[in-house]
């Protein structure tokens, strides 16, 4: 059973003295042990996926077929994502990313992110894009309170890029990057997911974008999800990328990072940005995992590659008061597993495909 509300949140950094009334304040933020798994993991970082659609077909994320999208009604409304957000952040959440499908198709993004910029205690905002509509938002996304910017690039040839996307727009999402840059983003982070006999021969081209502008190019290793016919001869393992890099740049250094990085990060010296490569396949971060994941139709998703999920919006809609739901928030938490299955495990589970998901 879960044990009483008032043992499981600490109070407002202050603790109490046994045997006294005299209250001490704690050297430490204070950090709701709700969020905290039976592992010790310390949830702070929320990922909230704001829509199905996209306005890409990427053939990693996307099944050839196209996705079932959920009816609008089964889709949180911003009242209720809000309110979950709130919820989240008053028990140690500082860092929300809002991720798709394609964020920035939702049409009220931006009433989305004032919102969320008002909450106390929630100390980055960060969205992560394919950067279609990048161009043309992004004055708004800036003043509207937006910190970080993940934008999605897999390849610099255009054909390529219509050939991954299943959709031309390799120079809008350029134009994007660039005018990130210009705005002040400081760094523009690139996502490059590296696909073998698609785009592993550009890894050199990726890395020279950092000579000279403030890009934090990471490189992904091919996940598996459903419908993106994932298969092990397609992934390019973080150490076959690094050798590969070497061969040009031997002097690469690694950049010391926080504990919670994604991200084995590295920089080639005198260059202005810097590169990473995110191992979820070959040498998983799951023991500093500090991320949650709410899906755009209400589920949290404890782990991206785990299959179990709780539907908040329909306890949300039934009259859930916030105790019962940071109850049941625990509860998914906790069952939290120490690491996932491996990738030859993931690629035969059933999950959903990462549209549906939130990037």
């Amino acid at each position: 059973a879960v044990s009483n509300i008032s043992n499981r949140r600490q109070c407002d950094g202050e603790l109490m003295v046994p045997g006294s009334q005299r209250r001490v304040l704690k050297d430490v933020l204070p950090f709701s042990a709700f969020l905290m798994d039976s592992f010790g993991r310390r949830h702070n970082y929320l990922r909230i996926s704001l829509t199905e659609k996209c306005n890409l077909r990427c053939q990693y994320c996307m099944p050839q077929e196209g996705v079932t999208l959920t009816p609008r009604s089964q889709l949180l409304t911003a009242e209720e994502l809000l309110m979950l957000a709130r919820l989240f952040v008053r028990e140690g959440v500082n860092k929300i990313r809002l991720t798709g499908g394609e964020p920035l198709i939702r049409p009220d993004v931006l009433p989305i992110i004032a919102e969320l910029r008002k909450l106390e205690g929630l100390q980055t905002i960060a969205v992560t894009t394919n950067g279609m509509n990048l161009t043309r938002l992004l004055p708004s996304l800036k003043k509207a309170g937006v910190d970080l910017l993940n934008i999605s690039l897999d390849t610099l040839v255009p054909a390529k890029f219509e050939f991954i996307a299943r959709r031309k727009g390799f120079h809008k999402v350029m134009e994007g990057i660039e005018k990130a840059i210009e705005m002040g983003y400081n760094p523009v982070k690139v996502n490059c997911v590296v696909m073998r006999g698609l785009n592993e021969d550009e890894l050199i081209d990726f890395v020279s974008l950092t000579e000279r502008k403030p890009f934090d190019v990471r490189f992904i290793e091919y996940m598996p999800f459903d419908g993106n016919r994932w298969n092990f001869k397609m992934m390019v393992s973080y150490q076959e990328m690094l050798d590969f890099i070497k061969q040009k740049w031997p002097n690469l250094v690694p950049v010391p990072g926080e504990e919670t990085d994604t991200a084995k990060a590295f920089r080639v010296p005198g260059f202005r940005g810097q590169l990473g490569f995110i191992t979820s396949m070959s040498d998983n971060f799951c023991g500093s995992c500090n991320r949650l994941r709410i899906t755009a139709d209400g589920n949290l998703k404890v782990c991206l590659f785990g299959n179990s999920e709780v539907s908040l919006r329909d306890f949300l809609r039934s009259g859930a008061t916030e105790e019962e739901l940071l109850h049941i928030i625990g509860a998914a938490i906790g069952r939290k597993k120490k690491q996932h299955a491996g990738m030859f495990n993931i690629s035969q589970m059933k999950n959903r495909p990462m549209i549906l998901i939130g990037g």
